[in-house]
């Protein structure tokens, strides 16, 4: 973040400082900073060759892998002081690291999500190197860290739930049957059966007609909605 100043905003200047330094990354360790033999450990705990001690970060052995730390991540520039930005990302490192051992190891207690490389992390890293075969260094470089975070994306895959497709209302259901017209209550009217004439030749007794049976309507069930 920078600030535009001038000869009349001291006051400004000196809040806009205060805020600068408080802008951290996502992980919040940026204002947390490590001493030499942290940062050390922690360059030895990613994979890097490197002996931990209080020895100055600026010694030439330091600063050599700290280019190739640098390096290997595109952090520009590759000058080997570990500055805020070079901090920011080994500690986001570490957290990511932590995170996927809590996945997969599950040590007991958990590892609390940190900038540090101590002991904990070391002994989880040597539970996850015996639980895959691995010499049990406590050194988490760069191929086991790419295999540790593969192993939690599919532990992560199989523990989130699958949603099930839910069917698009529609405006008019159609599994809701429409219900059939009642019929109606006034009866239809019989059909009247036509008298035949009779012969008047035949002496033979008039045949009475055979009245037709009036059909009930049949009551069509309604069904329910």
């Amino acid at each position: 973040m920078w600030c535009v100043l001038r000869k009349s905003s001291v006051s400004i200047a000196t809040a806009c400082l205060i805020t600068t330094s408080i802008v951290i990354t996502d992980t919040a360790f940026a204002a947390l900073r490590y001493t030499p033999q942290q940062f050390r450990s922690v360059l030895r705990g990613l994979g890097y060759n490197i002996k931990v001690s209080n020895a100055p970060l600026t010694e030439a052995d330091a600063k050599k892998v700290i280019i190739e730390f640098q390096k290997g991540y595109k952090l520009k520039p590759a000058d080997g002081v570990a500055g805020e930005k070079t901090q920011d990302f080994a500690a986001t490192t570490v957290e990511i690291l932590q995170g996927n051992l809590n996945l997969v190891v599950k040590p007991d207690p958990l590892l609390p999500k940190n900038q540090y490389y101590g002991p904990r992390t070391e002994a989880a890293v040597k539970l996850y190197q015996k639980k895959v075969g691995l010499q049990e260094t406590g050194i988490a470089d760069l191929a086991l860290r790419q295999r540790l975070d593969q192993e939690a994306k599919e532990i992560l895959n199989k523990t989130e739930p699958t949603p099930t497709a839910e069917p698009s209302p529609t405006t008019s259901p159609t599994s809701k049957p429409q219900p059939t017209r009642k019929p109606s209550s006034t009866p239809t009217t019989s059909p009247k059966p036509k008298p035949t004439s009779t012969p008047e030749a035949s002496p033979t007794e008039t045949p009475t007609p055979e009245a037709t049976e009036t059909p009930t309507p049949t009551a069509t069930s309604t069904p329910t909605p």
